[in-house]
């Protein structure tokens, strides 16, 4: 690599304001010009309004399974948060690199892209894959279309490297992620009459204190899984809105909650359980006294949870690359669980600490952006070594 690409190129991916609202188009026609420029052609999966894309490419053999470096372009907002530094401007300070995704997670794919000249240069015995995603950040949503299409290739890629930042530690798991709307239709009166309506809020509430009832019995010691922290799958309602007025009983209220499940728990069957409260429990109060009274239960995202095999070729991959075979796992979600449902073993290493993702002044370490370079032109040799 020539002297310090990566943090040429993060200044350029940083200068993208890709927030998942909005395009990414802009970062992505800049990644697929980069690597034009060196004779490697990409491909696009745009979403269904063509103001998103995911861009694949191959270096080395076509007739191979070989190894995807992978990375979301989509960063989360700054609105509302007290940044010191221009967050779409990179500066450096005290050995950091600031700006809205330097962590999370455009200081990998800047390494990534540094190192596209050191896998050009090789015989590669086995390909890389660059493998970029729009809408990380809101459920897992944009990397779907681009794994259904690898799904239908005869040579799937075997491996899968997810460069989410975790200080450069190998990571074989993460829970997964399901969130929920609950919708309550009740029925309006005036509040000096309250109990000829049904009241929405009331009603939410009471779902509300189920869920944490569930909850609760899943940080039980029988439901722990000593390798994540917390060790229990956790249910938590994050937003509510509902009432008009104080003096009007409320007919509308909803509430939104998620579920983070470990590895081998169906998030699903909170919900079911749910389901089955308001089924048995509450609509028929409800109805007693109005009959459009409702409970609906919406899904707005889901993706799985991983859990990769510490013997498998995918975990020792990432402790040649990382050095370590200390493996952990993460609290946070990542595509991880996509790539291995669709048939790619798939571990999580990257730099940076998601300790500074999604706060104010985010950054990366000049050191930590380094190492990943270093890591990087480890895996050109395993490539260049490797047997097909």
């Amino acid at each position: 690599m020539s002297d310090f690409a990566s943090r040429a190129l993060l200044a350029r991916l940083v200068g993208f304001a890709t927030v998942s609202r909005d395009s990414n188009l802009e970062l992505i026609g800049f990644i697929r010009d980069y690597l034009a420029e060196l004779g490697v052609e990409s491909e696009l999966f745009h979403n269904p309004e063509g103001t998103k894309a995911n861009l694949f490419a191959t270096i080395g053999p076509l007739n191979a399974g070989g190894v995807v470096l992978s990375g979301h372009t989509d960063v989360v907002p700054v609105d509302g948060q007290a940044w010191t530094v221009e967050p779409f401007v990179l500066s450096e300070r005290g050995g950091r690199l600031y700006g809205r995704g330097t962590a999370d997670m455009k200081g990998f794919i800047a390494s990534v892209l540094a190192a596209v000249p050191a896998f050009l240069a090789q015989p590669l015995h086995l390909p890389v894959h660059l493998a970029f995603s729009y809408d990380e950040e809101v459920g897992c949503l944009g990397v779907r279309s681009m794994l259904a299409a690898l799904e239908q290739r005869p040579h799937k890629p075997r491996l899968c490297l997810i460069g989410e930042p975790t200080e450069l530690k190998p990571v074989l798991g993460h829970k997964g992620k399901l969130a929920m709307r609950c919708q309550v239709q009740g029925a309006a009166c005036h509040s000096a009459y309250a109990p000829y309506g049904v009241n929405a809020i009331e009603f939410a509430a009471k779902l509300i204190g189920k869920l944490g009832d569930i909850g609760e019995a899943l940080a039980l010691p029988a439901h722990h899984d000593a390798r994540f922290d917390p060790p229990f799958s956790t249910v938590q309602t994050g937003v509510i809105k509902g009432g008009r007025a104080l003096n009007i009983v409320p007919a509308e209220c909803e509430f939104d909650f998620e579920v983070r499940a470990l590895p081998g728990f169906e998030a699903q069957a909170v919900a079911d359980q749910l389901q089955t409260y308001a089924e048995a429990e509450l609509l028929p109060r409800m109805r007693k006294v109005n009959a459009a009274s409702d409970i609906r239960l919406q899904a707005l995202s889901a993706y799985p949870g991983l859990a990769t095999s510490a013997d498998s070729e995918a975990a020792r991959l990432v402790a040649l690359l990382s050095g370590s075979e200390d493996f952990g796992t993460v609290a946070f979600g990542t595509e991880g669980g996509l790539f291995d449902q669709a048939g790619i073993p798939t571990v999580v290493c990257g730099p940076g600490s998601m300790d500074q993702g999604h706060k104010p002044d985010e950054f990366v370490s000049v050191e930590q952006l380094r190492g990943c370079d270093a890591m990087l032109l480890r895996l050109v040799d395993y490539l260049r070594q490797a047997a097909v």
